[in-house]
């Protein structure tokens, strides 16, 4: 099903590459933009902090998860976001979900959920992501059944898991 709705939904998952990191940096910028809207810095002071900031992120993704799948989420050939995944024999891992500001909201991250949901049911492993508190999404995660697992201070580590039959 998860599938399917990708496929009308024209979602294609690629390969991130170096030439992606002009797109990331925007992207992640986006995912702060409330929070940076809350500090009393110039437009500069926000984006050498965001670049600071997205310089740490990426070496940590690439230092602490090597075998991980970084994936570049498109829609009609356009970098629309990014899935982060590292597959472990126990879990599969989000590392990060995120789409541009204009693609949230129209389903895109329900059908990318529930298509990971899927490749972990067929290989019987459950799924775990770190949420912040007060990330909007927390309500969809819960909404697709994924539950607290461990509160760990600014972050929630969930979980969902398949109920066998």
């Amino acid at each position: 099903m998860s599938k399917q709705e990708l496929n009308q939904l024209g979602i294609v998952f690629r390969t991130e590459t170096s030439e992606d990191q002009k797109f990331l940096r925007v992207l992640y910028g986006s995912t702060r933009e409330a929070e940076m809207a809350m500090v009393p810095w110039t437009k500069e002071q926000i984006e050498e902090f965001l670049d600071m900031q997205f310089e740490a992120q990426s070496k940590f993704y690439t230092e602490q998860f090597k075998g991980a799948e970084f994936s570049i989420v498109t829609q009609g050939g356009r970098s629309i976001g990014r899935l982060y995944l590292d597959r472990r024999a126990k879990e599969i891992r989000i590392i990060d979900i995120a789409l541009l500001p204009h693609f949230r909201g129209r389903g895109i991250g329900v059908a990318i959920l529930k298509h990971v949901m899927e490749i972990a049911a067929n290989d019987h492993l459950p799924v775990t992501i770190h949420v912040e508190k007060n990330n909007p999404a927390m309500s969809l995660y819960k909404k697709l059944g994924y539950k607290l697992i461990e509160d760990q201070g600014v972050y929630d580590l969930m979980q969902w898991q398949q109920i066998a039959n």
